[in-house]
């Protein structure tokens, strides 16, 4: 019967045969023991001598790591194991043979390490981080489809920015000039004026020269995007969001957060309703933390996103930031002309920002006003003010950072292990 490893619960003390790779092996003069993976998980096969013929036994001693091969054996449950089960086998057919594989069972710095991401992935910690991510994103289409929310894909190449241009990557668009998303945001807008509730799913670019754990040049995004909703609103989903998924993980992923040695204490508590501190707030916060150099108006770096987060043992809203340190689209407080109606989400543990939304101008005027003062052509823009001039209404949105969010989850410190192939402001390959 050829199954999976993952599948093997389904067969215990049935003989079952499996392709994999020969992830590690140790061996004596009667026994080897064989570290297999095939992709869906991590198994032990164990060989004993005395139970297999000869040339069996030559090859499960010899064999490579990395090594495709077929096994044969029969499903034993093992309480020892943190799989839960073991292979007691009968057969080992080499595939083909791995000869000098370069990461080895020794430490190797990060450069190595990335210059060979294409076969770091298929380390037992890289594998479990890709599997919480993909789990982040099967609870993600899950969450929004029973919350009624309707799939957009908005365009990759965009002939203007939500945030300027600084960041972005430009491109030829045969004779016009184009640049590569930073976000679908405005195009979400437009869908949500469609189909009410909208989130995307996709890739983002950021031309920021940052070298810190927390950024990436590319990385992805959902966008969730509602009509009618306006700035409380908004964080009710959010934190409804975050929580559901973070328990997804906690339910689906135990192995992999074992793996890594997460310590689930600390997520078993993100569940709904957030803290939440106000901009104004959080000055008067970190000025009392002693962060002296902080004034109404500036913006918050790591450093200060960090210390606010220790304070919770949730994620924490910021909101009513100062207009002067956010976009152009975002609605101005009702009682305040300075302020905004935004919130960024901070993760705990010192992993920042994770999400960061608004409620959006519906007023054609303003909008339009904002647009002439942040000098953005109006040609480029004209389709987004038509949003407000055909039956606008209040709205509001976020953006979910997903590498971040997988980081800040799997503990892992930096964003490049959350991601299958980083780009980095010094990395183009592989």
């Amino acid at each position: 019967m050829k199954t999976t490893i993952s599948q093997v619960h389904k067969f215990i003390d049935q003989q079952v045969t499996i392709g994999c790779w020969i992830a590690n092996k140790r061996s004596s003069g009667k026994i080897a023991f064989l570290q297999l993976r095939d992709g869906t998980g991590f198994i032990q096969g164990v060989v004993v001598k005395a139970e297999v013929p000869e040339d069996v036994f030559v090859v499960s001693k010899s064999v490579t790591q990395e090594s495709s091969v077929y096994v044969t054996g029969t499903v034993r449950a093992d309480e020892r194991s943190p799989f839960g089960y073991e292979l007691q086998v009968t057969n080992v057919e080499v595939i083909h043979e791995s000869v000098d594989y370069p990461i080895t069972p020794k430490e190797h710095g990060t450069e190595f390490l990335m210059d060979h991401r294409h076969l770091w992935l298929r380390s037992k910690r890289q594998h479990a981080v890709m599997k919480i991510r993909n789990e982040v994103i099967r609870a993600t289409y899950e969450f929004f489809n029973k919350e009624g929310f309707v799939k957009v894909d908005p365009p990759i190449l965009t002939g203007s920015a939500p945030e300027g241009t600084t960041e972005l990557f430009a491109t030829k668009y045969f004779d016009e000039d184009a640049y590569l998303s930073q976000s679908g945001q405005l195009y979400m807008e437009a869908a949500a004026m469609a189909l009410g509730k909208v989130f995307s799913f996709g890739p983002t670019f950021r031309a920021e020269k940052s070298k810190t754990r927390r950024h990436l040049i590319e990385f992805w995004m959902i966008e969730p995007e509602m009509a009618f909703y306006q700035f409380e609103d908004n964080l009710v989903v959010q934190e409804q969001y975050v929580s559901y998924i973070v328990q997804s993980v906690l339910n689906n992923c135990k192995l992999e957060l074992n793996t890594l040695g997460r310590d689930v204490s600390k997520l078993e508590n993100i569940k709904a309703p957030f803290p939440r501190i106000s901009y104004d707030d959080a000055i008067k916060f970190l000025k009392e933390k002693g962060f002296d150099d902080i004034e109404w108006g500036d913006d918050f770096g790591a450093p200060h996103e960090t210390a606010i987060a220790e304070a919770y043992d949730k994620p924490v809203f910021i909101t009513h930031y100062p207009k002067t340190l956010k976009p152009f689209y975002m609605q101005p407080a009702p009682d305040r002309d300075d302020v905004v109606l935004c919130a960024d989400m901070i993760a705990p543990e010192g992993y920042g920002e994770i999400i960061g939304g608004s409620e959006r101008i519906h007023d054609a005027e303003l909008l339009k006003e904002n647009l002439e003062k942040h000098n953005l052509g109006m040609d480029a823009y004209k389709w987004y003010l038509q949003l407000r001039q055909y039956g606008s209404v209040p709205h509001s949105g976020f953006g979910l950072g997903l590498e971040r969010t997988v980081a800040w989850i799997s503990g892992v410190e930096h964003v490049r292990e959350t991601i299958p192939f980083p780009r980095l402001l010094n990395r183009l390959y592989p």
